[in-house]
């Protein structure tokens, strides 16, 4: 069952040499920009942890844009996981499915690196991954992100560590907004600079990330700049979006009364990470994706967030950018099931979600005739789900077909159902499959210890093909509305899945 783990302290020291040798790892080198980084060696796989892209952001940095990393003499060990950012761990029931590191250090703006131990005169495709949480949760060095199984597969992985929570998507007055996206961006011009030394390919990089970082995918991928960042993007579970920085600002200025200041950033800087975490904490109480609350978000309006993802992206922005995307069938009950949020659902709920979000009297009566037997809850989760991903991901397909020339978008649905607690096709379930680690402590205890392994195999080869080549082996959105259905049975195409429903949306 996953659970908060504290990783004992990573040397903040570059010149430390003391580095544990078991009997199956040897140690690896490469020269970054930096200066030169030690890994370890194991099964096939070169692994370097702990890799600074920017400096430190704390001190005078904190609360600031990512800085250049400043280079080190000798030989830096990167053979142990990174400093995470702060966070706290889950709770309200979801500590049972979702787990958490915590790895002490000021240094957090790091990368987790795996690379196969042969290189082969190509270079290897590269996959970046941005992890979700919520914008305030999540690492590098959890075992469900480890990328073992993409290196084995010939693909360089590597998963960035950004600002999280308060020290990252807070809105000030005085300081710049969106800082966790920010040092995404940092870190992708890392890669394009120094892949290469790992031997991977800086002209085939793909962006990758799940529910928040999905959302900041979209936000990057709608920039002028994308295609200097990245060639190929990954979207799972999240819809391109972001806030007026009045909206985005709110969990700040609520933080602000709990802790007695003004919401200005040098305000928060005189704080300790913990006090801004407690404050956090109390200022979210209760929020959930689904049933709305206040949030940390992208702040519209801004240098890194010119234009709102969604318009920027439906007026051709990215377009030259091969897409894969897509969403789980029932992604609302991760929230629902562990909360108890399920049977509490009411006639109240779906009024109010129909007057706030204009949804007609017809819509939810199909959605009801299609479901017989579903419970207020189940039906207000399907229109949650249609609404704040199917449907937002569906008309960004179809926006990119208009554009002349634009690269291939390729649509997926997670349809295979968890046994666990009633969890069934839920937020997260797909990850095991795609990182082919279905045996981790995390997917277990989400999918159980029975979950298709030939599923986990094929879905991780499509993501492994859509980096190397860019057609992850099933149709490119068409007008047909071809999209890949992961069920675990017949794993088929289907063209206009729940057409019906769809077209309500309009």
């Amino acid at each position: 069952m996953p659970e908060s783990t504290e990783v004992p302290e990573s040397t903040d020291d570059p010149e430390s040499t003391d580095v544990p040798r078991g009997s199956e790892a040897s140690d690896v080198g490469v020269d970054t920009e930096s200066g030169r980084i030690r890994g370890s060696l194991a099964g096939g796989v070169r692994r370097f942890l702990g890799v600074p892209y920017a400096a430190a952001p704390f001190g005078a940095l904190r609360f600031r844009p990512p800085q250049p990393v400043p280079s080190w003499p000798g030989e830096r060990d990167c053979t142990t996981p990174g400093a995470t950012a702060p966070q706290l761990p889950y709770g309200g029931g979801m500590e049972r499915f979702l787990g958490s590191v915590s790895v002490p250090g000021e240094e957090i703006l790091n990368l987790a690196i795996w690379a196969p131990e042969r290189r082969d005169a190509a270079l290897a495709p590269v996959i970046v991954w941005i992890h979700g949480g919520s914008l305030s949760r999540g690492s590098n060095a959890l075992e469900a992100y480890d990328g073992t199984r993409f290196a084995r597969d010939g693909v360089i992985f590597i998963g960035v560590n950004y600002r999280l929570g308060a020290e990252g998507f807070s809105v000030f007055a005085d300081g710049e907004a969106n800082l966790g996206l920010a040092d995404q961006i940092a870190a992708l011009r890392w890669v394009r600079r120094n892949i290469w030394a790992f031997g991977g390919d800086p002209s085939r990089v793909t962006v990758m990330g799940e529910s928040a970082g999905a959302i900041t995918i979209a936000a990057l991928l709608a920039r002028p700049d994308a295609a200097s960042l990245f060639d190929r993007a990954i979207m799972q579970s999240g819809p391109p979006d972001a806030k007026p920085a009045k909206t985005a600002g709110t969990v700040t200025r609520r933080m602000a009364k709990l802790l007695g200041v003004a919401p200005l950033r040098a305000a928060f800087a005189e704080l300790s990470p913990a006090r801004l975490l407690d404050a956090q904490r109390r200022a979210t109480a209760g929020t959930t994706p689904i049933t709305g609350g206040p949030a940390f978000a992208l702040t519209l309006g801004t240098e890194t967030v010119p234009r709102h993802p969604m318009t920027a992206l439906t007026g051709g922005a990215g377009s030259g950018i091969p897409v894969l995307m897509g969403a789980n069938t029932e992604e609302y009950r991760l929230w629902f099931i562990p909360t108890g949020l399920l049977a509490k659902i009411g006639r109240a709920h779906i009024a109010v979600a129909m007057a706030k979000f204009g949804i007609s009297p017809r819509t939810v009566r199909l959605y009801r005739r299609n479901r017989p037997g579903a419970s207020r809850g189940e039906l207000f989760g399907a229109l949650a789900t249609d609404l704040l991903l199917r449907i937002p991901l569906n008309k960004l397909a179809d926006a990119r077909l208009r554009v002349p020339g634009a690269a291939p978008s390729f649509v997926y649905e997670f349809a295979w159902r968890s046994p666990v607690d009633g969890l069934g096709a839920c937020h997260a379930l797909e990850l095991g499959f795609v990182f082919d680690n279905v045996g981790s402590e995390e997917a277990v205890a989400m999918a159980g210890p029975g979950a298709p392994r030939r599923l986990a195999t094929d879905m991780h080869a499509a993501w492994v093909r859509f980096a190397a080549t860019g057609d992850p082996g099933w149709p490119a959105w068409s007008p047909e509305r071809p999209v890949k259905v992961w069920d675990g049975a017949a794993d088929a195409v289907v063209l206009a899945p729940r057409e019906d429903e769809r077209a309500r949306w309009r």
